[in-house]
């Protein structure tokens, strides 16, 4: 009772923000950082969405060791069956399985009578408990759920084989002390309560997941379901660091702690960012730029003379300690590899390691200094299931009462191809240039350009949206050149486009 469990759901709920979409293979780097952060559950995917989905919950499940491998399922037989399949690899794995439970749901969404629910869910969890021991069932939309049906569906699902019981603010509707209250009153009425562990899944659409998750582990939950950087549907779940950092800051209130290893935090923040392309925000809570920043010199006077007057935590404790200078141009490919490696980055052959490797020699004869965020962008650009478009030159022309002018050729599945076009602007011209060429169809929707590092010699990390057949993309470019990490992010994009059909969510799941 005194362990507060972490489920973390960034490869699957937050995968859901639009324009997030990971590759096999990004999600492999994220569980190898989720893993030294000590989490105790991850949540790969939907094995039931799409191939591409089964395939990474299968990689994942492969990939790690010292933490247990969860896949959603609902309340279907197929969808267990293909849970299941995918979690096999797996040293520890879990199914998850859900159906709604609001009279909104099951009338509107469902089409189904609270007794036919009822009744799924016992055979749902059933068959899952026939294929692994570890099974959790959800009550989707617990948060606007009758309390009696809830008693009812609860008590079914742990006399079936549930060994988690997960209560879902599914659409941010609830309020703390009401979330707080349901919590308390479930654990107190389900006869059965005492043989399962109670868990919160709490979405942000009133800025409360983190307060509702919270309230949920005063009033008895045990685990916590959240994403790192607050990622998911809609306005996002509860963030992972913020609720570990909430329960291990305030030990005179919370009864529990979690095992997290709180220095990865940070490293785990930047890299869900650069893959995601979704920047943190710099007075994000713990992961933001500022988290720990001090410019009023009352402040100022304060933490110098005792840090403790206005910082409630260590900025170390959470992993903002600087690295900043770890390898240079005159580093060896072992030294590249073994910190690569410690960064989470494993490369799958030698020609993945020699082409990571070429380009981190060409920064570091652009930049004096080399970052692990510098080196964490360099990874995400090396993805072989993207290369089908690849930038081969650049030339743009551009000045006071001159039209810019963007010369570009690429490489399309090995044949070359040049154009010439210009634009507003220079990120216009190539823009326009690479679409003649490419021919995508898509809309751009966002365009979005950060500093890596600092200093005038920093990467550009640029982030372009792109929308086709009501798909959304992120492509990422970073360059010390901000047109050609405008350029690299439209041919990032382009190619998840063109691979969307290994990456497509025919049906999205709303726990």
């Amino acid at each position: 009772m005194n362990r507060l469990i972490i489920f973390d759901t960034t490869l699957r709920d937050g995968e859901q923000s639009p324009g997030a979409s990971m590759t096999r293979d990004e999600k492999v780097r994220i569980a190898h950082a989720l893993e030294r952060l000590r989490v105790d559950v991850i949540e790969a995917g939907f094995p039931a969405a799409s191939p591409g989905d089964f395939t990474a919950v299968q990689s994942v499940a492969k990939a790690v060791q010292n933490v247990t491998v969860c896949a959603l399922a609902r309340a279907l037989p197929d969808d267990i069956e293909k849970a299941a399949q995918a979690i096999r690899p797996a040293a520890s794995g879990r199914i998850h399985t859900f159906i709604a439970t609001s009279p909104l749901h099951m009338r509107y969404k469902l089409r189904m009578s609270p007794e036919q629910v009822l009744q799924q869910t016992r055979k749902a969890v059933h068959q899952a408990r026939q294929m692994t021991d570890d099974i959790e069932f959800s009550a989707e939309d617990a948060g606007r759920s009758e309390t009696d049906f809830l008693c009812r569906i609860i008590e079914a699902a742990i006399d079936a084989g549930a060994r988690t019981i997960n209560i879902p603010d599914t659409v941010g509707y609830n309020i703390p002390s009401q979330f707080g209250k349901t919590l308390r009153t479930l654990m107190e009425r389900v006869p059965n309560a005492d043989k399962a562990i109670f868990s919160v899944h709490c979405h942000n659409d009133l800025g409360l997941a983190v307060a509702n998750s919270l309230d949920a582990v005063i009033a008895g939950a045990r685990q916590v379901e959240c994403t790192i950087n607050g990622l998911g549907e809609r306005a996002g779940n509860a963030a992972l660091e913020e609720i570990v950092m909430a329960v291990r800051t305030r030990q005179d209130v919370f009864a529990c702690d979690t095992k997290l290893d709180t220095t990865q935090i940070v490293n785990c923040s930047r890299l869900v960012s650069n893959i995601t392309g979704f920047p943190v925000q710099p007075n994000k809570a713990i992961v933001g730029a500022n988290a720990f920043a001090h410019e009023s010199g009352i402040h100022q006077d304060g933490v110098l003379k005792n840090r403790e007057t206005y910082e409630i935590m260590r900025a170390q404790d959470v992993g903002w300690s600087q690295n900043r200078i770890v390898l240079g141009k005159h580093s060896g490919r072992n030294a590249f590899r073994t910190h690569m490696a410690s960064l989470g980055n494993h490369f799958s052959s030698e020609e993945t390691l020699n082409e990571a490797f070429t380009r981190f020699k060409a920064l570091a004869d652009k930049k004096h200094e080399i970052s692990d965020d510098d080196l964490q962008a360099l990874v995400t650009e090396i993805t072989p299931a993207y290369n089908h478009i690849q930038l081969i030159d650049l030339q743009v022309t551009s000045g006071t009462g001159k039209i810019p002018q963007a010369e570009i050729t690429i490489r399309i599945d090995q044949q070359e191809k040049s154009t010439t076009a210009t634009g507003d602007g220079p990120v216009d011209a190539c823009y326009r240039a690479l679409e003649s060429l490419i021919h995508s169809g898509s809309d751009l929707k966002l365009y979005s350009v950060n500093n890596i590092t600092q200093g005038t010699d920093s990467q550009g990390e640029v982030t372009v949206r792109l929308e086709k057949t009501g798909y959304l993309v992120n492509g990422q470019g970073s360059d010390t050149d901000i047109l050609i990490a405008s350029v690299k992010a439209y041919i990032n994009g382009c190619n998840k486009l063109l691979n969307l059909a290994e990456k497509a969510h025919p049906e999205r799941c709303h726990v």
